[in-house]
């Protein structure tokens, strides 16, 4: 079983999820079955097999997040000492050469990864390109939408 790297905050979220799945979600949905149920025939009960199909989502996910967290290798990046090197979890200031605009991004495990939130996976284009440089290194990825260069202002480990 391989672990998952994932930050601090990254854990925290899983575990508000599944409390919510587990406390809220899941009680409401037994709740809308045993009410579609008393309607009668559940061959042609529409609420019966979208609850029943919620109801499998919910579970699946429960089991998903259960796993993730077993695997967790939570990597608290303030413990580390900042040597302007990227790693893990660590909070990059970019500069973007082709479209002249700075960017941060925090790289982050698979399951925290969110572009409009500037988190990115580790393993994804630009997340290999950063890990193990240097802050002031220059970059080329290439990325689904071409070629991009940066330069790395930043390294942060917050």
């Amino acid at each position: 079983m391989d672990k998952e790297p994932i930050t601090v905050s990254g854990l925290k979220n899983l575990k508000s999820e599944l409390e919510d799945l587990k406390n809220n979600q899941r009680p409401k949905i037994v709740e809308a079955i045993a009410e579609a149920r008393s309607h009668g025939d559940l061959k042609e009960n529409a609420e019966y097999h979208a609850a029943k199909e919620q109801q499998a989502l919910i579970e699946s996910r429960v089991i998903a997040i259960n796993d993730l967290i077993a695997r967790a290798n939570v990597i608290d990046v303030t413990k580390i000492e900042n040597n302007g090197k990227v790693i893990f979890g660590s909070t990059v200031k970019l500069q973007d050469l082709n479209e002249n605009k700075q960017i941060i991004y925090k790289l982050v495990g698979q399951d925290e990864a969110d572009i409009k939130k500037n988190l990115i996976f580790f393993k994804s284009p630009i997340g290999k390109a950063l890990i193990g440089k240097d802050k002031g290194e220059m970059l080329t990825v290439n990325t689904p939408s071409g070629e991009k260069n940066f330069e790395i202002l930043d390294v942060d480990y917050i």
